[in-house]
């Protein structure tokens, strides 16, 4: 993934020792190419899993979630964070902190597009803490489906999401792994 790692470092911004901005790779713009590269990398990997739909979350995750699940051929679903009038009111919910903006918000996923026969893949941009990827996963096992793994874009190995999420025997696997945002640099793992 050096091609990831070298647009990381020169479109990337690092706010601190703890946040990067990546608004000109996957947060507020998107490169179609690249997005449809990483999603041929997640399909490749998890090709033998079984994935009948891969989920993730409003709103970032969206772009690569949907390159992943065109490559396997299955329907993409992603968890609202805001409710609409037009919302399921049987919808699957869980309440999570969000890291990068600092605020508690609601996840919601219809019942009618998470079920007890899904094998689903789970795409996220960026794991942190893994707050979000926690309450989402939580969604999916009480749908009754089956989480067959989570593929995250960049991994942010320096805090625990990740490493908690492996210690619970999910499979996890990181395009990119950066071990440090110190002194306004990003160093990869």
């Amino acid at each position: 993934m050096e091609w990831l790692k070298e647009r990381i470092v020169k479109e990337g911004v690092v706010l601190s020792d703890q946040v990067l901005k990546l608004d000109a790779l996957l947060t507020h713009q998107v490169d179609p190419a690249l997005i449809m590269e990483m999603g041929r990398e997640f399909a490749t990997r998890f090709k033998d899993r079984g994935v009948t739909k891969v989920i993730t979350l409003e709103s970032s995750g969206i772009s690569v979630a949907f390159a992943v699940a065109l490559e396997l051929g299955v329907p993409m679903v992603f968890a609202r964070r805001k409710k609409t009038l037009l919302a399921d009111p049987d919808a699957l919910c869980e309440r999570v902190p969000s890291f990068t903006k600092g605020i508690v918000t609601d996840i919601m996923v219809s019942k009618q597009f998470l079920g007890e026969n899904d094998r689903v893949l789970f795409i996220d941009d960026i794991i942190a803490n893994g707050d979000a990827a926690r309450g989402l996963i939580k969604i999916i096992e009480r749908a009754g489906a089956d989480l067959v793994g989570l593929g995250v874009v960049i991994e942010k190995s320096f805090q625990a999401g990740a490493r908690t999420l492996r210690e619970q025997d999910i499979l996890v696997e990181s395009l990119v792994t950066i071990s440090s945002l110190e002194d306004g640099g990003v160093s990869f793992s």
